[in-house]
């Protein structure tokens, strides 16, 4: 306890350089847990489950995918024969059929865009990354909304950034439904691919913050019926995503020996073959999609983090090194008194760790706190992701790296401290 409290007070007796020192490690811890933090969102994204979980099937030469809608009965069975019990059959699947329009048709823009998904409103909460396992209150918003959509043709749910846009594109001052979106109408006109195709929506729920933020999800009946109706307004041709408006199909499967026979059954069926498909987990294939990341992904894992790390060791050398040329004096009458060499490195260890661990933690709760708890999480739009939270072991990171880069940075001048000569310190002070 001396000891302890004899740390304490030395890093409180130069106050300012302990608050300098502090801040310097806050901000660059800050971008190390940053970092760490996005990085442990793609490593999660791309680790392949032991169990429950997901393949995508996608149409294997072309891109965007667009598959033909007779696909989708054989692939929600794995393409499992009726007359072969053995064959192995998914325990959940999902149609995306993919929609992008706009909210002013005569001045598209990037803010006025919205993406949006068709699909079978039973498996929104199902087979959607994110929608699984959701705390208690917004998984009640979420069953509701779904019951909404569910008994809605017109209906959609949106994400928040898009209620956003909505609300300063087309909102009024003092409209109610600014307050209370549900019920509110609008309409989305196709662009694209999608051209010709336009829908008159009601909002029947908002998704939660977060990974769908840039999402809607509305009735994939609407859209077929939308599709079938193109003709009588277009001299009789059909749409162009007429025949081939399954853009993915996701399949859950109990575990990997399944999902090798359902991959078996898909890619030997000659159901599938105009055009070909392919099957792939959905770890792998977020990583596909990452692969364009690659390198900056690879130089925010081995350049930046470490670069923050060693530069923040450097920064606590120098903090260290000032305050033992301070204090010879002080080390040499302490000497005197019979502090051992070790014990005088102790203490010069103990005050760069204390002041890093502290100003590490608070960096790296100050980050959780503000990010998850005030913004809301950060915009990140790579791949399936919207928006990433930082994860709760991060305060441990940040305790960890503020500790651990102070150990090392404090190593050399405690050294120095412990090499103190008490003769030569008094002969010059004499």
């Amino acid at each position: 306890m001396k000891y302890l409290l004899l740390i304490f007070k030395n890093v409180g007796r130069n106050l300012l350089r302990s608050l300098l020192t502090a801040l310097g490690t806050m901000v660059l811890v800050l971008v190390v847990t940053l970092v760490w933090s996005i990085l442990s969102l793609i490593d999660k994204a791309t680790e392949e489950k032991s169990k429950d979980f997901k393949a995508i099937v996608t149409e294997r030469w072309s891109m965007p995918s667009r598959m033909p809608f007779k696909y989708e009965r054989a692939l929600a069975e794995g393409a499992a024969r009726e007359n072969h019990p053995e064959d192995t059959r998914p325990t959940d699947s999902m149609a995306w059929r993919f929609f992008v329009g706009t909210l002013d048709n005569e001045n598209r823009s990037f803010r006025n865009t919205m993406f949006g998904l068709a699909c079978n409103p039973d498996k929104l909460l199902t087979m959607m990354d994110g929608l699984e396992n959701m705390p208690q209150n917004q998984e009640d918003e979420m069953r509701g909304a779904v019951a909404r959509l569910k008994s809605k043709r017109d209906g959609i749910i949106v994400g928040r950034d898009h209620l956003k846009n909505l609300n300063a594109i087309i909102g009024n001052a003092g409209d109610s439904t600014l307050q209370n979106p549900i019920g509110r109408r609008f309409k989305l006109t196709g662009i694209a691919s999608f051209t010709g195709l336009d829908f008159e929506f009601e909002i029947v729920g908002i998704f939660p913050p977060g990974r769908y933020d840039n999402f809607t999800a509305f009735n994939q009946g609407y859209y077929l019926d939308t599709i079938d109706a193109y003709p009588q307004s277009h001299g009789k041709r059909p749409h162009v995503l007429a025949d081939r408006n399954l853009s993915l199909f996701w399949l859950k499967v109990p575990n990997k020996d399944a999902y090798n026979r359902i991959v078996d059954q898909i890619t030997s069926s000659p159901e599938f073959k105009d055009p070909e498909v392919k099957i792939e987990t959905a770890s792998s294939g977020v990583g596909s999609f990452m692969e364009a990341y690659r390198d900056l992904l690879k130089g925010m894992r081995w350049l930046l983090a470490p670069a923050c790390i060693i530069t923040l060791a450097l920064v606590l050398a120098n903090a260290i090194s000032i305050s033992v040329r301070e204090r010879r004096t002080e080390l040499a009458v302490m000497k005197v008194l019979g502090f051992r060499p070790g014990q005088i490195v102790l203490l010069v260890l103990g005050e760069s760790v204390f002041l890093g661990l502290l100003a590490g933690l608070a960096s790296a709760g100050a980050t959780y706190a503000v990010i998850n708890w005030w913004l809301g999480g950060v915009k990140f739009p790579i791949a399936f992701f919207d928006s990433f939270f930082i994860p709760v072991n991060a305060i441990g990171w940040g305790a960890a790296v503020g500790a651990g880069a102070a150990l090392a940075g404090s190593l050399v001048p405690a050294w120095f401290a412990s090499r103190v000569k008490p003769a030569e310190v008094f002969a010059k002070v004499g």
